[in-house]
């Protein structure tokens, strides 16, 4: 690639904010991940279908990045785009029970707002650390509930670069699952969201009722990615760790949280190289031990 050519045509496209040889640890939940050659937030949608034309025609790579709480990047420079959707895709739109949702919009803060809107529905967000794109790529959910159940539409950049509707039933929604996955061309722009009139001081109760009860059971003040496997049929994914009497082991500066032995967490001085090994050593010692293959939530990015 002629970086300096990409560099100059970037900025004369004026289509969003560049930064080069941006620190990705800036941008995760883990705090690890080494520069991107480019980091570029997109104006709008139409700012990012100019952009998809240009990195496609000149083959260059690129991930899309949200509010970086499920991803663990390489210590190494990423040479290519990241594109970040956390800074103008915010857009939240009300019309009685309807919203309608851009992708970068923090999954917290939209379920506080519900609350105070008198909006029932997305309760179970309320302690997720990600963003509407990423809780519609994963079909995130907690408490026994997900996205699927307030989804009514998904708007999504597809490989053409033109924007497509997607219904509830097109995105295929199962644990932890959506069509997206599937199709890695495709970029979510925002949603629309189907919720419920409730009470609002009862909404608000239940979230902060859920938040107590994280804080005295997960390690909320350490730098984490959430839930790092998905929960196996045997067994939830936090006991067959425990089982393996491996809560509060440690590589380098990267810890299975003693509170919640499901959390990896940065204490302070982790790489990302630690991370790995310690997800890697976790999941090689759980099949050894019980026979239960454990998978991965975290995407891994920029790895060889």
């Amino acid at each position: 690639m002629d970086f300096d050519t990409i560099t100059q045509d970037l900025y004369k496209m004026h289509i969003g904010d560049i930064k080069e040889y941006e620190p990705l640890y800036k941008h995760t939940t883990f705090r690890v991940g080494g520069p991107a050659r480019w980091y570029l937030s997109p104006y709008d949608a139409l700012s990012l279908k100019t952009l998809m034309h240009y990195v496609h025609s000149h083959k260059i790579p690129y991930f899309i990045l949200g509010k970086g709480s499920n991803v663990l990047f390489s210590d190494k420079e990423y040479n290519g785009i990241i594109i970040s959707l956390s800074e103008h895709f915010q857009q939240v739109d009300i019309n009685c029970c309807l919203i309608r949702v851009a992708s970068g919009v923090s999954l917290m803060k939209l379920a506080y707002d519900c609350a105070k809107w008198g909006l029932s529905g997305l309760e179970f967000a309320g302690g997720i650390p990600g963003s509407v794109g990423g809780g519609l790529f994963m079909n995130a959910g907690a408490y026994k509930h997900d996205f699927s159940e307030i989804v009514k539409e998904v708007y999504v950049l597809d490989e053409h670069f033109n924007i497509r509707c997607l219904s509830k039933e097109d995105m295929s929604f199962a644990y932890r699952h959506s069509v997206i996955q599937q199709h890695p061309e495709w970029i979510i722009l925002g949603g629309l969201l189907e919720m419920k009139a409730a009470d609002s001081k009862s909404i608000q109760e239940l979230l902060d009722r859920r938040k107590e009860k994280r804080m005295a059971s997960q390690p909320w003040n350490m730098s984490s990615a959430g839930s790092v496997f998905r929960n196996p049929d045997e067994k939830p994914a936090w006991q067959c760790i425990d089982e393996c009497q491996l809560r509060g082991y440690e590589i380098g500066g990267a810890q299975i949280s003693p509170k919640h032995s499901n959390f990896i967490v940065n204490n302070g001085y982790a790489s990302a190289k630690d991370i790995l090994d310690l997800i890697y050593f976790t999941k090689d010692t759980v099949y050894e031990k019980l026979g239960i293959v454990l998978t991965t939530e975290v995407r891994l990015v920029n790895w060889d």
